[in-house]
């Protein structure tokens, strides 16, 4: 890692705040020697959960940014962006933007953020919507999924927009040299779908990019593409349902296992087993989501993310950096589209 990684954390955000924050941040630092990081949000609180966990002695690339206002999970991102010019959030951002730190990462607000992000950084030339990515795990490991939330509506031209950034992160930071990408509908036939999605795969099968056409929602976690392309709606709705169904198994099996003596007995036999399950389905090890599109990294974490999840977030964004993903958007735009595509309208 190059010793000038250096990132802004919002250290107000998330249902864990402060504590988890600090806590992630000093266990990166150990584990990655190039790495800075700036801690933002109120410094008296801060100093003293730094100083508590280091006795008193903190490491010299850890750095704290003093930020009297929090955008709240509740507040309206609109009026919270407006009337919160100090808040923790923002300031991480202008961070980003003055150069001082490479890349954002906030477990806060996701509307105040997308907006922040797009209001302080701007859009990549030829890109006029963000969208959120994430990692979805899969039977052979994950697949990128974009949008998941940011643009409930989309043209045609905005869904190649995703394809052609999620192939990039693919590339860039997952080492695939070609990702397979395909186009979330109701059905894989080309009659299917609405016109804006048929256009969009016209466009795709077209394009330079490695598109296998339409997959359905059942094929999302078997693994069939590198990078699934959705409008946000449906992206959302998807995220949503599959992070439910996990939860619904893990407490069906947590029930079936106490129901009796027996079954509690049996659970114990098959504890290596579930745990392991448990380990492959941990969303921790997923966390942190990419605002791809921004001209500047800025990752979100999940609002009620621990340390260990916090952490893998931290690791998304200094990943993103080392691997220049921002030129590597604008590079595969260039090559897979013809010039009168390049841009959204």
């Amino acid at each position: 890692m190059h010793p000038s990684t250096v990132l802004a954390l919002d250290a107000m955000g998330g249902d864990g705040g402060p504590a988890v924050v600090v806590e992630a941040a000093l266990a990166e630092l150990e584990r990655v020697p190039g790495l800075e990081l700036i801690l933002v949000g109120a410094e008296g609180p801060l100093q003293k959960l730094v100083s508590e966990r280091t006795g008193g002695a903190p490491p010299a690339r850890l750095h704290l940014q003093e930020a009297p206002e929090v955008i709240a999970m509740e507040d309206n991102p609109i009026v919270a962006v407006r009337q919160k010019k100090h808040a923790s959030m923002r300031i991480a951002i202008d961070l980003v933007h003055t150069g001082a730190a490479q890349a954002c990462v906030s477990a806060g607000n996701t509307g105040a953020l997308m907006v922040l992000a797009k209001m302080v950084l701007k859009m990549l030339p030829g890109l006029d919507r963000p969208a959120i990515c994430a990692a979805i795990p899969t039977r052979n490991g994950h697949t990128l999924m974009l949008d998941l939330g940011a643009n409930a509506v989309c043209t045609a031209n905005q869904l190649v927009d995703f394809a052609v950034m999620g192939s990039a992160l693919a590339q860039a930071v997952h080492g695939i040299s070609q990702p397979t990408l395909g186009l979330l509908n109701i059905g894989t036939e080309e009659i299917k779908g609405h016109g804006t999605i048929r256009e969009a795969h016209e466009r795709l099968s077209k394009s330079g990019l490695n598109y296998r056409g339409f997959i359905e929602g059942n094929d999302i976690n078997r693994g069939r593409v590198d990078v699934i392309v959705s409008d946000g709606f449906a992206g959302n709705v998807a995220l949503k349902t599959m992070e439910g169904t996990a939860h619904l198994i893990n407490d069906y099996v947590r029930e079936e296992f106490s129901r009796t003596l027996l079954s509690r007995i049996s659970g114990l036999v098959v504890w290596p087993v579930i745990r392991s399950l448990r380990q492959r389905l941990d969303p921790r090890l997923y966390n942190g989501a990419s605002f791809l599109g921004v001209n500047g990294i800025v990752v979100k974490s999940h609002g009620n993310a621990d340390a260990v999840a916090f952490r893998h977030a931290i690791r998304r964004a200094t990943s993103e950096v080392q691997n220049e993903l921002l030129a590597k958007i604008l590079r595969l735009q260039r090559t897979v589209l013809p010039p009168t595509e390049e841009a959204s309208p």
